[in-house]
């Protein structure tokens, strides 16, 4: 049964108690503050919905995670990164880039990026809790991706991409930079042929509960998140094509 939320409480059902079908729906209602977006990703919670749809929470099982050190990497985008001369930056514009997820997803396939949606990730960031991965080009924004931080975890949210490959080389940078810096997981909520090509895996919903739950036991060191250009690192081959 799925739980409508109480707008007085920022509290959520037990995520164990979502449905499995569809699929990890475990809530209705509510609304996207910052208090209650914060708390949901502090218990493997996250909303997603269309524009038409109330506010729907979702905490699937199983739950798709990239390890930061395990970043799968084809002969082929190992060529790619070294070919052109990428530049990779942190916060230095996220609402350009959640901007951009939200247009390149409309134009594919439907986005449940909302203008609700952005409105409050951009608060998030304002508060320090959400945050931008910028690829650019000869000085144009090229791909990125944006999510949420949740101690050492990462909750990916989306990226895009408007030059070929920029988007991974977005993750393979964060995750490089992310790891270095104690980061220990980043979440991807649902997978798809595209994140598992990347490396990404699958976690029952209990084993990443207690993984994320623990990487809350610390932060990120604070600097970490500060507007910047990370140094760039080289791209080796970790599978074949």
């Amino acid at each position: 049964m799925v739980v409508q939320l109480d707008p007085l409480s920022i509290s959520f059902p037990p995520a164990a108690t979502a449905l499995h079908e569809p699929n990890g729906l475990l809530a209705v209602g509510g609304d996207l503050s910052a208090e209650r977006l914060l708390y949901a990703y502090q218990h493997g919670i996250f909303p997603w919905f269309s524009d038409n749809d109330p506010i729907l929470w979702w905490s699937p099982n199983p739950r798709t995670v990239f390890y930061p050190d395990n970043i799968h990497v084809s002969r082929s985008l190992a060529k790619a990164a070294r070919k052109q001369p990428w530049r990779v930056t942190i916060n230095n514009q996220f609402a350009e880039v959640i901007d951009a997820c939200a247009r390149q997803r409309a134009d594919n396939e439907g986005t449940w990026i909302t203008d609700e949606m952005m409105d409050a990730y951009i608060n998030l960031h304002r508060l320090g809790c959400a945050h931008s991965v910028e690829v650019w080009l000869d000085e144009q924004l090229v791909g990125g991706l944006y999510g949420v931080s949740v101690g050492k975890t990462f909750c990916g949210e989306s990226m895009f991409h408007t030059a070929t490959n920029a988007s991974k080389i977005a993750l393979i940078q964060f995750a490089n930079a992310f790891h270095k810096s104690g980061g220990e997981l980043i979440d991807c909520q649902v997978g798809n042929p595209h994140l598992f090509s990347l490396g990404a895996r699958e976690l029952s919903r209990e084993r990443f509960l207690v993984k994320l739950h623990s990487s809350q036991r610390a932060t990120m060191p604070s600097q970490f998140w500060l507007p910047r250009v990370l140094e760039f690192s080289e791209v080796t081959t970790c599978s074949s094509d």
